[in-house]
């Protein structure tokens, strides 16, 4: 593009999930409820686990930890985005919207990462039983569970360093968060170091942990079919489900994002996905995880319980 053509921009306009004014009410209602539960069902799943002393253990100390970033992911995402519809002002400061961007991908990544710490431990406590509390070890869960977060804070902070050299000449995010993906399309200089670095870290963080899931549970799987008891291995299956149908929700949705070319990609695909893994998962994670999860809710009614009965 012509260099005269280029102009500095103080803010963005996100567009949002609809242009129809029609929908704001009912997007406004749908996000909201959804907001309040993961809200509500994140930080109940964190307040369970650290009231109850049976819980103190790696599983429920990971679960906890993906608690605590999914509430992260849709706060940094969807209050915005209901904020705007309220106001009807669809516009987000130049620098309000590098922070969003940082959080979203700094929450995802540990997200990602965390997810497959939780097949690692899966994999340890059902191919390994017996040596289970020597190798998951307070030592090495306080790394598997920090690690993410610190790897995080350095890959986010290098994709807004890359992004804020760039000049804008567009100003209409065709998104309802600032997200990597719409910008770049916006940008009037060459984007190719961004577009590396994304697809780098996509293999870092997306495919890596996905293929170590893989292999994880291709060794669950062996393991459990070895288990002489049909009882023994539906228990076992049981506490792998959960787990398996957050890594079907979450890298569903973040392949079809990062990886996947992006002649096959459009806007509404990727406000459809994002939906999918900023509020929808986030959402369904606490249900996913305590719904069969006897011991989580044995945990909640006792602290319900404490709760409403007066102490003598």
């Amino acid at each position: 593009m012509d260099p005269r053509n280029q102009t500095s921009i103080f803010e963005f306009i996100l567009l949002g999930l609809s242009e129809k004014p029609e929908m704001d009410t009912l997007l406004f209602a749908l996000f909201f409820c959804m907001y309040v539960v993961t809200v509500v069902g994140n930080l109940l799943i964190i307040l369970v686990i650290s009231s109850d002393s049976h819980l103190h253990t790696p599983m429920y100390f990971f679960l906890a930890n993906l608690s605590l970033v999914d509430f992260g992911l849709a706060t940094n995402t969807v209050p915005k985005m209901l904020v705007n519809i309220q106001t009807k002002s669809k516009s987000i400061s130049y620098l309000c919207c590098l922070t969003q961007m940082y959080f979203f991908h700094f929450f995802g990544i540990v997200d990602s990462v965390l997810i497959a710490v939780m097949a690692y431990d899966r994999f340890v406590a059902i191919c390994h039983p017996l040596h289970y509390s020597t190798i998951m070890s307070p030592r090495l869960c306080g790394l598997l569970a920090g690690g993410p977060w610190v790897f995080s804070y350095f890959i986010s902070l290098t994709h807004i360093l890359l992004m804020a050299r760039l000049v804008f000449c567009g100003d209409k995010v065709p998104h309802y968060f600032c997200d990597l993906t719409p910008l770049l399309r916006l940008s009037c200089t060459d984007t190719s170091v961004n577009r590396i670095f994304v697809l780098i870290v996509a293999g870092m963080v997306i495919a890596t942990p996905f293929i170590c899931i893989l292999a994880s549970y291709a060794r669950i799987i062996v393991a459990i079919m070895k288990v002489p008891s049909a009882g023994g291995r539906k228990k076992a299956f049981s506490t792998c489900s959960s787990h398996l149908s957050v890594v079907a929700l979450f890298y569903g949705t973040t392949i079809g994002v990062y990886l996947c070319p992006s002649s096959v990609r459009t806007a509404v695909k990727e406000k459809a996905s994002a939906v999918m893994y900023t509020a929808v998962t986030p959402m369904l994670n606490p249900f996913i995880y305590s719904l069969r999860n006897k011991d989580l809710k044995g945990a909640l009614r006792k602290l319900i319980y404490r709760k409403i009965t007066p102490s003598s």
